[in-house]
């Protein structure tokens, strides 16, 4: 687990939130990751594959959300 933190840790911002934008937020129109989000707030997201979006969908955030822990805490 350290060599994947340490791994975020030397990853640049812009190929962070290039990836946030390229992966997390396709397709486009509506972004995957709100629609996933909506139907989990609804409660009906029960299928696999809308489990396996919104997990697929959310990694490039919780990278993001990582990064910004260790750079706070530098």
């Amino acid at each position: 687990m350290n060599d994947f933190i340490q791994w975020i840790a030397k990853l640049q911002w812009s190929y962070i939130i290039l990836f946030c934008f390229a992966l997390g937020l396709a397709p486009f129109n509506p972004p995957h990751i709100v629609e996933k989000i909506g139907m989990l707030a609804k409660g009906t997201l029960k299928r696999p594959i809308d489990w396996f979006d919104l997990f697929f969908h959310s990694i490039p955030f919780a990278i993001l959300l990582i990064k910004i822990v260790i750079t706070l805490k530098k």
